[in-house]
């Protein structure tokens, strides 16, 4: 198992904590293919990160039981992903004013927004409405788009803003489109959240939207969420791939949603 680069070590090394419990420096420096001094410091980094505690010659996972904050998911279903963020920035017109919540295909979707928009001379800036930290820190450096940020509390699993000061921002703005990422797409029951504080937000970000479009790689169409975003009839159009299973593409078609497949 070959780890060439220190994100996918530290998602590698976080993936054998949840599986184990526990790794030995020696023995995983030899399974990535790479120096002991290495793997300590990256130990070392995700201890100064409170998700793991360092032990003497390796380290253990925390008792805390939470998700990963998103910067150390591993990228599942990566290049989806990106094909979905590609697919759904050629939606976003010159001028436009656009929603975006937080997660990993949404984040796909700001840079693909942010490269497609080159700023120029006779280009409409786009304005990007976001309640995810980690969007708005990519697109601060990007001049030629317009960054609005919630405020909010923030939620350290999705790097989301939630309650009431993120639904006081966006009550006070209209969007042209939102692009939302979801944690499960259901053809009965719509667009879910794992979180309540989360789906409420997501919510009124698609009651501000003149359109809702839902980024979701082909697994959250069989997957399950607790609080419910929108119904499948408040959705214009779901960008999946693939791999998605043709008998819930069908039902969601015909709840009137356009799908678009990459």
């Amino acid at each position: 198992m070959a780890a060439v680069n220190r994100y996918a070590r530290l998602n590698a090394l976080l993936d054998v904590l949840a599986a184990e419990g526990h790794v030995d420096v020696d023995q995983v420096a030899r399974r990535m293919q790479v120096s002991s001094s290495t793997i300590r410091r990256d130990l070392n980094h995700l201890h100064d990160q409170q998700l793991v505690a360092r032990t003497r010659g390796g380290a253990v996972a925390t008792t805390v039981n939470y998700d990963l904050p998103i910067r150390y998911r591993t990228a599942k279903h990566a290049s989806e992903k990106t094909r979905i963020g590609r697919a759904a920035a050629t939606l976003v017109a010159p001028g436009a004013i656009v929603g975006l919540n937080g997660g990993t295909t949404t984040t796909e979707v700001a840079r693909a927004i942010a490269e497609r928009s080159t700023g120029g001379a006779h280009e409409a800036p786009i304005t990007i409405v976001t309640n995810a930290i980690n969007i708005a820190g990519e697109l601060t450096v990007r001049r030629h788009v317009k960054l609005v940020m919630t405020g909010g509390v923030a939620q350290p699993q999705s790097f989301e803003l939630t309650g009431s000061l993120a639904a006081d921002t966006l009550r006070q703005v209209d969007l042209d489109i939102a692009i939302m990422g979801v944690d499960a797409f259901d053809p009965q029951t719509g667009a879910k959240a794992l979180d309540e504080e989360e789906a409420s937000i997501n919510r009124l970000m698609a009651q501000r939207a003149g359109e809702v479009v839902i980024v979701a790689d082909s697994s959250k169409l069989e997957a399950r969420a607790f609080a419910r975003i929108c119904a499948v009839a408040d959705v214009n159009r779901l960008i999946t791939d693939r791999a998605a299973r043709p008998a819930a593409l069908k039902l969601i078609r015909r709840a009137g949603v356009e799908v678009i497949t990459v």
